[in-house]
């Protein structure tokens, strides 16, 4: 949705982006005023590693991974969806980076300059607060990964699934709507073997629990009660 269009009013932006919701409407104005809008086909990357720290960006829409990258080598550690955002880490810590992102899908973003993202932080206290909440929720999230180290793999996927599910995921009659996560990423997420994320999700097709629209690339999850289930055990 463009920056300038009548329909991107801040109580658009406030129920698009969660990090918002708590601004005062001097903050959002200041921020929309500055805001700068991206968009990248499925496959560009959106930041290389060198390029952090120079502003937030919010996703409005589509899909990212971020990945790791070592020795040629390269792993998905997070799937990020519409609402979230990233880069905040830079601009806080001014560290050097190993990490960049790259669209899965075709990506809807919007940018905020580390500068003014930083001074709207010391103007408004509730959005700082807010930020602070919404990074203690990733580190518990990082914290539940760990715990499911040593849980058998397919309880690891559901977790996975699950959580891309109530986070980003779109009602669909009474299941839920994602994005068709490449098996790679989705094993790499959650700690297993490629092939064991093959056989899992093939398993979990023969069930009913998941179905796949490949023209439309996305994963369908009807059953949530009983993935949620499997993602308790072990």
């Amino acid at each position: 949705m463009p920056l300038n269009s009548p329909a991107m009013q801040t109580e658009t932006f406030t129920e698009l982006f969660p990090l918002f919701d708590s601004a005062s409407q001097e903050t959002l104005d200041w921020l929309l005023s500055a805001a700068v809008e991206h968009d990248y086909p499925a496959g560009r990357a959106v930041l290389m590693e060198d390029s952090w720290g120079n502003a937030v960006y919010f996703i409005a829409s589509g899909w990212v991974k971020v990945r790791r990258l070592s020795n040629d080598k390269d792993m998905t550690l997070a799937i990020l969806g519409h609402g979230d955002f990233f880069g905040e880490m830079a601009i806080l810590d001014e560290s050097p980076r190993s990490t960049d992102v790259i669209a899965l899908s075709d990506v809807e973003l919007f940018s905020i300059s580390a500068q003014r993202f930083v001074q709207t932080l010391f103007k408004d206290s509730q959005l700082h607060h807010r930020l602070l909440q919404l990074m203690v929720k990733r580190v518990r999230n990082v914290n539940t990964r760990l715990q499911l180290r040593r849980k058998p793999s397919a309880v690891k996927l559901a977790n996975t699934l699950m959580a891309l599910a109530e986070e980003y995921g779109q009602p669909a009659g009474r299941g839920r709507d994602i994005f068709n996560i490449p098996i790679k990423d989705l094993a790499e997420v959650s700690d297993i073997t490629i092939e064991d994320a093959s056989k899992i999700m093939t398993k979990l097709q023969e069930k009913g629990w998941v179905s796949i629209d490949d023209r439309e690339r996305i994963m369908h999850l009807p059953l949530l009660p009983q993935l949620k289930q499997l993602a308790s055990q072990g």
